[in-house]
């Protein structure tokens, strides 16, 4: 994405330069992420990204000047991350495009105590259960072969508050990813639709708002979402599956076989179809599609309930003037299954990169830990698509810098 320099860490970070106004602060970033890129034998505290002992460490030089870097320097996260995305926009190799997704999630973390910004009780969906944490409302660009983080802000629970969910400042996470989407936009982001699970896709507001941007959409229902409908009428995603024909895979009835190519690259065998539900269905302005790896059981884990305002080729929405290109089964499931590559970064920037291993209370500190976590995951991508140079005999003397030997150990190359 830069020209070659001296080496893909300094080359990436670079780019970065013109948005710190000191040689420290550009110091700190490149120290930054090369604590965040080398390999994971501890957690990526201050102490682990300076490489100082976890206890005594905390008051050495390096762990201070990283503390002052991520507390109390006057860098801009925001204009950071715009940097970074215009780096990805930009270059060829990861270009959104028009077949393309914007995912929308959010993922929490535990962390205790009660003085840390957005920390509270709330339901954190890794663990499955409710407790003491952070979570995050992010979007992710993604297409079958690349993808990478486009915003993330932290959710801050009502009891920050003083009128609680009144508060004039309170934002649901519904409202925070409605404002994200606006942003990938604005930084030049294109899509063929924005793609949610259900907690997301259950709510009208947020879909409604997406069609009125002009955004395709395809969202996940949850099985059970209840319709009001008369008598023996089909109330939920689930008994409106059931209402269409299937005689097997010699009698399909209503069901289309649509083949799903996985990243391992092996293919599997779904079977899709337009539903009807109330006013939902194949000609109406929201389909309901229905993907499943069998008809006659519609298994939970391998079944989904997707609501998306695509419309049906040869329907009557499919008309030139539409907003979008009319999408067949095939397409509405190939967008919901590029949702799962958010989940996939998930584990690498938590599971790797230290996404939740910051030990910092102020909410700039905790955005910045997050953007310089999100730099670290987009320098990956840039390495994997211009290597570095396999010749290890040409060198390129090091900027001269004041002897802080034993501040940080020798780290051998980070790996991306």
């Amino acid at each position: 994405m830069c020209p070659p320099a001296a080496g893909p860490l300094e080359d990436y970070a670079a780019c970065f330069d013109e948005l710190f106004s000191r040689l420290a602060q550009r110091r700190g970033f490149r120290e930054y992420l090369t604590g965040l890129l080398a390999p994971r034998d501890r957690n990526k505290t201050l102490t682990g990204l300076a490489g100082a002992e976890p206890v005594e460490g905390a008051q050495h030089a390096a762990v201070q000047r990283l503390q002052y870097f991520l507390s109390q320097s006057t860098w801009d996260a925001d204009e950071v991350n715009r940097r970074r995305l215009e780096l990805l926009v930009n270059a060829p190799v990861t270009a959104p495009h028009a077949r393309g997704v914007i995912a929308i999630d959010d993922s929490g973390d535990r962390k205790d105590g009660t003085r840390t910004a957005h920390v509270g009780r709330q339901w954190l969906g890794r663990y499955g259960k409710t407790d003491n944490g952070i979570v995050t409302v992010t979007t992710v660009w993604a297409d079958e072969r690349v993808y990478y983080p486009l915003h993330a802000e932290a959710y801050t629970p009502a009891s920050h508050f003083a009128r609680k969910q009144a508060d004039p400042g309170f934002r649901t996470k519904l409202q925070i990813a409605a404002d994200l989407i606006d942003k990938a936009l604005t930084a030049g982001v294109v899509c063929r639709a924005v793609v949610a699970d259900s907690f997301y896709g259950e709510h009208d507001d947020l879909r409604g708002a997406l069609r009125q941007s002009g955004l395709g959409f395809v969202m996940a229902l949850k099985p059970s979402r209840g319709t009001w409908q008369y008598g023996a009428d089909a109330h939920t995603p689930k008994d409106a599956a059931r209402t269409v024909p299937w005689g097997g895979p010699e009698h399909p009835g209503g069901w289309q076989p649509v083949q799903r190519r996985f990243r391992d690259g092996h293919t599997e065998t779904w079977w899709a179809t337009d539903a009807r539900l109330g006013w939902w269905g194949p000609d109406g302005h929201t389909r309901l599609v229905i993907a499943t790896t069998d008809p006659a059981t519609l298994p939970d884990k391998a079944t989904w309930y997707l609501a998306t305002n695509l419309a049906r080729p040869g329907g009557p929405h499919d008309i030139p003037e539409a907003a979008h290109e009319p999408a067949d089964l095939t397409e509405v499931v190939r967008l919901y299954g590029i949702r799962h590559w958010i989940e996939q970064s998930y584990k690498q920037v938590k599971d790797e990169l230290g996404w939740a291993d910051f030990q910092v209370r102020s909410a700039t500190a905790i955005r910045r830990h997050q953007t310089l976590v999100n730099c670290a995951f987009s320098f990956c991508w840039n390495t994997w698509f211009d290597p570095p140079s396999t010749n290890d005999n040409v060198t390129t003397p090091a900027e001269p810098v004041p002897d802080d030997s034993g501040e940080r150990g020798h780290h051998s190359r980070p790996h991306g």
